[in-house]
């Protein structure tokens, strides 16, 4: 927690002993620093109390069974057919053994107390407070049951020592010590996991810390010597080599490279980085030799400040107030009241002692918490075990608790909408495609750029076979050249056609248009002239689109939030439908965002899958991770989706709206057994009926609630995401106007682009002539004429007639064999 106070007032030891009393621990919290390891961090409290959990799980379980088997053992052989050992028999059988079989259950739950001791100094510590809570109602309800079954011993004793075989036989079948070690050993397990979730915040921590190298090279008097990265000072000349981390902020003062700063904006594609440029710690020096001055060192770098950022955004995170601890606020005092109340009015009626403390041990045994306790975490198992069905898995029970409520989504972009990955959408060629193609792949596929890849794997699924490229060059920031079969060929950007002389009229239009939407232009020429452009982009997830449309039918906000530029950020949300784009941010302004939005009051969520979204997906209400992403992310969120779709992210608020609304039934439930029982464990209906409620009627109600509370959660099997997904790739296809709409599209698509085999082409001039026939039409936009393949493809911008388009090639003098 993060406490703001007054010195002059109070100080840190008595804040620590204001926790302590209320029976929690507390120590002050020291920062982790970029030296420690992730073993040391592990050495922290949230770890030593997931082992000391385990510990105390681990006993429960060792003594809880046995003595589940002492308990029942009888209907293990009435209900089940399992033969008893003799021996079982002989101890525990009969009015003779009920004593031994009393104390033997009394024994066996002793060691189940003992380690689970916190819930009786924590629960009682809340309750004298005036704060009660579970561990109120797990303290008194198996202190209640402890206490009746400590009173049965001595009853059983005193029956036998007297010859009374009623009193012997009635508390020798009212025992009720399985009862608290099932309560406290079925609250261990859940108290359990949910301790190991909290280890996740340090994981993502470590993983953090580590992105940033241990060691550098500095220049120092002229010498180059390795040192700690907490040993760089300001203004130290730092050298970076190709593959090497950057472990502080600078500007680079000689040499240039391409970096890898995806863990930082979240940009798929390596930046382009010279001398005067900045680089930031956490980033990752792909190719070049670069040389930078120390701006940032130690707690103030960009990576020490998302570490930070992780921390405090994990420490500021609202608790979640389960609906359990809100009403037993209310209810165990209420409880302990009417037990008291009871026992006295039949007191001073007349009535024995031994009639009234049974009947106030009725009440607090019918009370007990069993089916207030598993409501929430059996509909939390069964719905986090539907979630890990769906792809989705849950890290927490507050997480699962809070989505149904949430009513904003920010997305990441990269490898969130998007697929994170470059891809090929355009080809613009004047030259045959494939012969384009075959020239740019043998080209890229020497090159290590990520645009590189994409392209190569185009031509690879196009069935290129590449050719051996000469005299291969790359020229950082700007392309690469080579020769390929004695002619020279330039890939690159607009500058290095450029600084080629090369002529790019014909394509610029094209280009710009392809620039306007987004995507990343790439040219390719031969010594004097382009030959063709290709764009590359980022692309949309099939998913994206319904995923989108769903969370607006739910009337949830969505929001897109990116360091990548804004034209490429706007040109996505536009496409997908999100009306508001956050682009050009760093990791501070997704976090910043979030928390804003927050303060306006609105639950969010936080879609994101790197290492920069860290601090948005901690501070955000619920943060759910793209499966694909990174392991930080994944550590960082409260849940993960492993489909990497967006539709998962729906599914995972509507699966969340189905557990709350199952768990609001189960208490219901759970609650009217209490109210029905506890007037009658009072003796209500003793005076006229002659009815009383014995503890053992009552721990059957309890029973009975609790299997009640189970069957209703296991409804929850039956879930299934409220939507249909769909197959297309825009996500309109569950409206048969929207199909029909999409069909049209698809055929004006093809009445827009048409194949013409042509016979008569021998040489460069006849490819020409057609070239220039069919250019000289109103409506067509771009042709591509192949003398290998003997056709033209013609990119239409308007509707035009097969036989304007055959009258033009037959004038050039030529043959039009087909038009498709």
């Amino acid at each position: 927690m993060v406490v703001e106070y007054d010195d002059k007032i109070t100080n840190t030891d008595k804040i620590i002993n204001s926790v302590i009393d209320i029976g929690y621990g507390a120590t002050l919290h020291e920062s982790k620093e970029n030296g420690k390891s992730k073993k040391e961090i592990k050495n922290s409290s949230v770890y030593n109390d997931m082992k000391s959990m385990k510990h105390r799980l681990i006993i429960s379980l060792i003594f809880w069974i046995p003595l589940m088997y002492v308990a029942m053992y009888h209907m293990f052989k009435d209900w089940f057919g399992i033969p008893i050992p003799s021996f079982i028999m002989n101890m525990f059988h009969g009015t003779e053994n009920s004593l031994v079989f009393a104390f033997t259950q009394f024994l066996l739950l002793l060691p189940i107390l003992y380690v689970n001791r916190n819930y009786f100094i924590s629960g009682f510590k809340k309750l004298f407070k005036g704060m009660p809570n579970m561990d109120s109602l797990i303290a008194i309800g198996s202190s209640a049951a402890t206490i009746y079954g400590i009173v049965a011993i001595y009853m059983i004793g005193y029956g036998l020592g007297h010859n009374n075989i009623e009193i012997v036989q009635n508390y020798a079948n009212n025992l009720y010590f399985e009862s608290a070690g099932t309560i406290l050993t079925l609250i261990t397990v859940g108290k359990y996991l949910e301790t190991k979730s909290k280890g996740k915040t340090s994981d993502a921590i470590s993983k953090l810390i580590n992105l940033a190298p241990k060691i550098a090279v500095v220049v120092r008097d002229g010498k180059e010597i390795e040192v700690g990265i907490e040993e760089i000072v300001k203004d130290d000349e730092v050298i970076i080599k190709p593959g090497e981390s950057i472990g502080i902020d600078g500007v680079i003062i000689e040499g240039e490279a391409s970096i890898d700063q995806s863990s930082i904006t979240g940009e798929s594609i390596p930046v382009y980085k010279k001398v005067g440029d900045k680089v930031v710690s956490g980033t990752i020096n792909k190719n070049g030799y670069i040389k930078i001055r120390a701006i940032n060192v130690g707690d103030d770098t960009t990576l020490s400040q998302i570490i930070k950022l992780v921390e405090e955004a994990s420490n500021s995170k609202a608790p979640i107030s389960k609906i359990a601890d809100k009403v037993s606020s209310v209810f165990v005092p209420i409880v302990i009241t009417i037990a008291i109340l009871a026992v006295i009015i039949w007191l001073l009626a007349g009535y024995s002692f031994e009639f009234a403390l049974s009947i106030g041990i009725s009440v607090l045994v019918i009370s007990c918490p069993c089916a207030l306790g598993l409501a929430t975490p059996v509909a939390i198992m069964v719905g986090t075990g539907k979630g890990a069905e769906n792809g989705i898995l849950i890290k927490s029970a507050e997480s699962l608790e809070i989505l149904h409520s949430v009513d904003t989504v920010v997305l990441d972009k990269t490898g969130t909408i998007t697929e994170g990955k470059p891809k090929v959408t355009d080809i613009v060629s004047l030259i045959n495609e494939n012969e384009l193609l075959k020239i740019a792949g043998s080209l890229e596929k020497s090159s290590e750029h990520p645009l590189a890849e994409a392209i190569v794997k185009k031509a690879e699924d196009s069935k290129i076979i590449f050719n051996g490229v000469k005299k291969f060059e790359t020229v950082s920031g700007r392309g690469v050249k080579g020769v390929i079969e004695q002619k020279t060929y330039f890939a690159g950007n607009i500058a290095f056609m450029k600084e080629n002389n090369i002529n790019t009229e014909k394509v610029n239009s094209k280009a710009k248009d392809l620039l306007n939407s987004g995507k990343t232009v790439l040219y390719f020429s031969d010594d004097k002239n382009v030959i063709g452009i290709i764009a590359v982009a980022d692309t949309i997830k099939k998913t994206s689109y319904q995923a989108i449309k769903e969370l607006k039918k739910r009337n949830i906000d969505t929001i897109m939030i990116t360091g990548d530029n804004s034209l490429v950020a706007n040109s996505i949300g536009n496409e997908i439908g999100i009306n508001r784009v956050i682009s050009e941010v760093l990791p501070q302004d997704k976090e910043r965002e979030i928390d804003r939005l927050q303060k306006e009051g609105k639950k969010v969520a936080f879609v994101g899958d790197g290492i920069n979204d860290s601090p948005a997906l901690v501070r955000s209400n619920v943060g759910l991770a793209i499966g694909s992403g990174t392991d930080i992310a994944i550590e960082s969120a409260d849940c993960v989706i492993i489909k990497n779709s967006l539709l998962d992210v729906v599914t995972a608020i509507d699966l969340s709206k189905s557990v709350i609304r199952n768990i609001k039934l189960s208490l219901f439930w759970a609650f009217i057994y209490n109210i029905i029982g506890i007037p009658v464990a009072c003796g209500i209906l003793y005076p006229a009926f002659g009815i009383t409620l014995s503890p053992m009627i009552g721990a059957a109600c309890m029973s009975l609630s609790s299997v009640c509370v189970v069957t209703n959660a296991l409804r929850l099997k039956r879930f299934k995401p409220h939507f249909k997904i769909n197959d297309c790739n825009d996500g309109f296809c569950n409206n048969s106007l929207e199909k029909n709409n999409i069909e049209i599209n698809k055929e004006e698509k093809l009445r827009m682009e048409k194949l013409v085999s042509i016979e008569g082409m021998a040489c460069n001039h006849c490819k020409m002539n057609v070239e220039k026939a069919l250019k000289e039409i109103d409506g067509v936009e771009e042709v591509n004429v192949s003398l290998e393949e003997k056709n033209a493809i013609i990119k239409l911008n308007k509707e035009i007639s097969d036989s304007e388009i055959k009258n033009a090639i037959q004038e050039a003098g030529y043959e039009v064999i087909e038009i498709k």
